[in-house]
């Protein structure tokens, strides 16, 4: 099943996604279940998946203004230098590096992400987030992956300059409109194994990152033990996994992004996320 967030004049919708139209939730169940994040909370993806189908006909994806996926996550937590290669351009972490996204930065599918005035080094970072679907602390690594509701395409973008301000990353990471989070959520049961899929990213047409989630340096049973040793994980949070190699700062000359041109991260099995740089 896939499911995506929107907007409109009435607030925060969601719905399930066949083909390019959208069912979305309404009347009783929206008013108990206002976001995609309460409906994860209370295990009911199938119910609204099985509601809205049985409510009628869906609206076309073209009509619909995307939100971030997951639009409101209780925690953003983002993994760096997790591919081999990547790892190897910048040097290989022996614990992940973990960093820390706020929900405000975020930016859905076909919408913008911002060049800042301040910055002169936008860049690019396709990756894979995982969406929690049961709280847990201390996960065992056996167990992690019970614990998941979801994957959906990232794009980390982030203002390099400002990263290298500090050994910490956060103000890079955090100008507004820079987390590219979308097109939506595919269930777990629909990906199968998620570390068995191909992600690339293009920037006007020209493919620039390419490599298998199989290249992780820690897996996605890995990140989610690890940071739920630290902190509680709960339903709506969300795990930005790393990106491969190939990013502009990687780059020889370095490659950054400028005012229109179109980001492209594409996912095997989670389709493609979209975003110009305005």
């Amino acid at each position: 099943m896939r499911f995506a967030s929107f907007v409109d004049e009435s607030g925060p919708r969601y719905g399930l996604v066949v083909d390019e139209t959208a069912f979305l939730v309404d009347g009783a169940l929206r008013a108990r279940l206002p976001t995609l994040k309460e409906a994860i909370a209370a295990d009911a993806l199938r119910l609204v998946a099985d509601t809205v189908r049985q409510a009628g006909a869906g609206v076309p994806l073209a009509e619909l203004r995307f939100a971030p996926t997951i639009p409101d996550p209780g925690k953003i937590i983002c993994v760096g230098l997790n591919y081999r290669a990547h790892g190897d351009e910048k040097g290989r972490p022996e614990h992940p590096a973990i960093f820390t996204r706020f929900a405000d930065t975020q930016t859905g599918h076909n919408r913008p992400i911002r060049l800042s005035p301040h910055s002169q080094m936008l860049d690019f970072e396709a990756e894979v987030a995982v969406v929690i679907g049961r709280e847990g602390g201390d996960i065992a690594l056996d167990d992690a992956l019970s614990h998941v509701a979801g994957y959906a395409c990232y794009n980390d973008a982030t203002m390099r300059d400002w990263q290298r301000h500090s050994t910490q990353y956060t103000a890079g990471k955090n100008f507004p409109s820079t987390g590219g989070f979308g097109p939506w959520l595919v269930t777990s049961d629909e990906v199968g194994d998620p570390h068995d899929l191909t992600i690339s990213c293009s920037v006007n047409g020209e493919r620039l990152q390419h490599a298998s989630t199989a290249d992780m340096l820690f897996s996605f049973e890995e990140i989610i033990a690890y940071v739920s040793r630290f902190t509680p994980l709960s339903p709506g949070d969300v795990l930005v996994t790393g990106t491969p190699a190939g990013a502009g700062s990687g780059r020889k000359p370095p490659r950054f992004l400028a005012k229109g041109d179109v980001v492209e991260v594409s996912v095997d099995r989670l389709g493609t996320l979209v975003n110009t740089v305005e």
